[in-house]
């Protein structure tokens, strides 16, 4: 089930954060986008929910030390994932 991405304004500035250290990590984050979008339980995410503070939020690997958080939204009555954060692991942790 194909969901719409909605990117926070949190999201926006940390992804262009992470790309300023890392410009060649934007196919990374692209591929991982679209994948997200088509099938957020597909096994190269890795997608897995989060506990403690971050009840309620789901994280996924976009690279080797990449992660994006998220949550699962309803949005125009449509199923939509909220990007919440992307970092490097201790950075969205």
């Amino acid at each position: 089930m194909k969901r719409n991405l909605i990117r926070t304004t949190a999201f926006v500035r940390a992804a262009k954060r992470v790309l300023r250290k890392k410009p060649a990590a934007v196919h990374e984050i692209n591929e991982t986008l679209h994948i997200l979008e088509t099938d957020a339980f597909h096994p190269l995410l890795r997608t897995h929910k989060l506990t403690g503070e971050m009840k309620g939020s789901w994280a996924c690997s976009a690279g080797y030390d990449l992660r994006i958080i998220f949550s699962f939204v309803t949005h125009e009555a449509k199923e939509a994932v909220l990007l919440e954060a992307i970092g490097s692991h201790d950075e969205v942790y």
